[in-house]
């Protein structure tokens, strides 16, 4: 199965938006980020915090369960310095519920990420390669 390397937001996405507190956590949310780390993507929290904020949400989502590969970097060891350095971080799909139409909920995140996988699966369950469309989640 082919595997995606998954940016996710916060706020708004994981849990309600709250900022700067923690909301509560979104519906599924924990239980749907779960399910995407057993099939073997990588998460990576992509989030406009920093800081004591940031170890806040991070903490939070350890705490329910979800350790990230990687914290506002494309991988694990990047350090984000904020002078020399973007914040745009490589990913194959990003989850934000500031996207074009809203955030769906996690029953159709994970539903739009595995029709993704099944289509790039070709006969015999050889992965080919297709041309990427783009829409909702990079996907």
């Amino acid at each position: 199965m082919k595997s995606y390397i998954i940016a996710v937001d916060f706020d708004g996405t994981i849990v309600e938006d709250a900022y700067p507190k923690i909301g509560k956590p979104m519906l599924f949310a924990f239980d749907s980020l779960k399910q995407l780390q057993s099939q073997g993507h990588r998460l990576i929290l992509w989030t406009y915090r920093y800081g004591e904020r940031l170890d806040e949400a991070v903490e939070f989502c350890r705490k329910n369960g979800i350790e990230f590969y990687a914290v506002n970097s494309s991988f694990e060891e990047e350090v984000f310095s904020g002078k020399d350095q973007s914040r745009k971080i490589n990913a194959d799909v990003f989850i934000d519920d500031r996207n074009l139409g809203g955030f769906p909920g996690w029953g159709e995140v994970v539903e739009i990420i595995n029709r993704r996988i099944e289509f790039s699966i070709g006969e015999h369950g050889v992965y080919k390669q297709k041309k990427k469309k783009r829409g909702f989640f990079g996907i």
